[in-house]
C-alpha cells in the first residue's frame, strides 16, 4: 500500500493479508521501498504515482493485481501487465464529484481573483490604500460559455455545475457526436470563455493544448487543467499568460509534477494546487474501499470489479490466496 493514510480501511477489508504500508500517513512509499518488498508481494494498492513497468514486474514474480487509487492509469504498462497475468484496476467513479467541485472552485478563484485579493488583504496594504473600486474586478460567469474537453463522467459533472451558474456549455470528445453542443476541438477553443480539460493522457491528448491551439482561444479566456499535466505545453501557456492572451489559468496538474516551473509560480493570474482535485474525505474513502475489494477478489480467484486490462492468463486462476470460507468483500459507498 502506498501510504498509511487509510490503515483502518485496509486492515478491515484486507484482514486476511499482511498489509505493508508507508511509515507516514501522507508520504507515499518510494519506488526503492516498493522494490525492496517486491519479491514477497501479491498485490499493490497504488496512489497512481508508482510506475508499474517491466523492472517492477521482474522484481515481483508473485504479483497478481495493481489497484490504482485513481481514475488515470498512465503510470501502468497495461500491455506488459496483461502479458504477465497481472490485473490492473482503477476507480472510475469515486472522484467524479470531487474533481468537478474542485474545477469550479479553481475557476472561481481565477475568475474573481480570489487568491490575489486574499494575499493583498493579508499584506496589510488595504488599510493604507483604502477602497479602490474596480481594482479587483474579475469575470462574471453567468452568460459565458464553458468549453469542456473530455465528456466522460467528469466532464458531465462539470457541465452540471457550469449550468447552475448560468453558463452555456459546449464539449468535445474523442468520438464525434450529433449533440448540438458538440464542437471540434478547434471550434470549442474559438467559442469558449472558459476551457477545462478532463481527458486521459495518451498519444492523442499529449500537449493537445500548445502554442497553436492557445492562439485559437478567445482573448482573455481562462484555461483550467484537471486531467494530466502533459496534456498542456506549460512553456506555451506561460508565454500566453505573460503576453495577456489569456486572462488566467488554474492548474491542478503539471508536466513534471511535483516539480513546478518557477516561471508559472511568479504569475499572479494563475491558481495552482498540488494535484488534489479528487481529494475529499469521502472520495478517498470510497476509492480505497473499491481498491481493497478489487484486491480481495483477485486474491480469492475472482476477476476484479473495475479492470482496465485483460490478462491472457491471469494469475488469479492459480490457487486462491484467501483461506477457505472468507467472503469476497464488495465495495461500500
Amino acid at each position: 500500500v502506498g501510504s498509511s493514510a487509510a490503515s483502518d480501511v485496509y486492515k478491515r477489508q484486507l484482514d486476511f493479508c499482511t498489509v505493508i504500508q508507508g511509515q507516514h500517513a501522507y508520504d507515499l512509499m518510494s519506488r526503492e521501498e516498493v522494490l525492496g518488498h517486491a519479491h514477497k508481494i501479491d498485490a499493490i494498492i497504488n496512489q497512481a504515482e508508482l510506475c508499474v513497468d517491466a523492472e517492477l514486474l521482474d522484481a515481483a514474480p508473485n504479483l497478481r493485481v495493481v489497484a490504482n487509487v485513481a481514475m488515470g492509469t498512465d503510470n501502468l504498462d497495461l500491455a506488459e501487465m496483461a502479458r504477465r497475468g497481472v490485473w490492473a484496476t482503477n476507480v472510475p467513479e469515486s472522484f467524479t464529484n470531487a474533481v468537478a467541485d474542485h474545477t469550479l472552485g479553481i475557476l472561481l478563484a481565477v475568475a474573481r481573483r480570489i487568491v490575489e485579493a486574499d494575499t493583498y488583504v493579508r499584506s496589510g496594504r488595504w488599510a493604507g490604500d483604502g477602497f479602490q473600486p474596480s481594482r479587483w474586478d474579475g469575470m462574471e460567469l453567468a452568460g459565458k460559455t464553458w468549453g469542456i474537453i473530455g465528456y466522460g463522467q467528469g466532464g458531465r459533472a462539470v457541465q452540471q455545475r457550469a449550468q447552475a451558474f448560468g453558463m452555456s456549455t459546449v464539449f468535445t470528445s474523442s468520438s464525434p457526436s450529433q449533440d448540438p453542443t458538440y464542437r471540434s476541438l478547434n471550434q470549442l477553443l474559438k467559442d469558449s470563455d472558459v476551457v477545462s480539460l478532463h481527458v486521459p493522457l495518451n498519444e492523442s491528448t499529449h500537449k493537445m493544448i500548445d502554442a497553436s491551439t492557445i492562439k485559437l482561444m478567445k482573448p482573455g479566456a481562462i484555461l483550467i487543467n484537471m486531467s494530466r499535466g502533459k496534456t498542456v505545453d506549460e512553456g506555451a501557456l506561460i508565454e500566453a499568460l505573460r503576453a495577456g492572451d489569456l486572462s488566467g489559468a488554474g492548474l491542478d496538474v503539471f508536466e513534471e509534477e511535483p516539480a513546478v516551473p518557477e516561471a508559472i509560480t511568479k504569475l499572479p493570474n494563475v491558481v495552482l494546487t498540488p494535484h488534489i482535485g479528487g481529494g475529499t474525505v469521502e472520495s478517498r474513502r470510497n476509492a480505497r474501499r473499491r481498491c481493497a475489494a478489487n484486491v480481495a477478489r483477485v486474491l480469492q480467484g475472482a476477476d476484479p470489479l473495475t479492470p482496465v486490462n485483460k490478462p491472457i492468463h491471469p494469475k488469479n486462476d492459480a490457487k486462491p490466496l484467501i483461506r477457505p470460507g472468507v467472503k469476497v468483500p464488495k465495495p461500500r459507498g
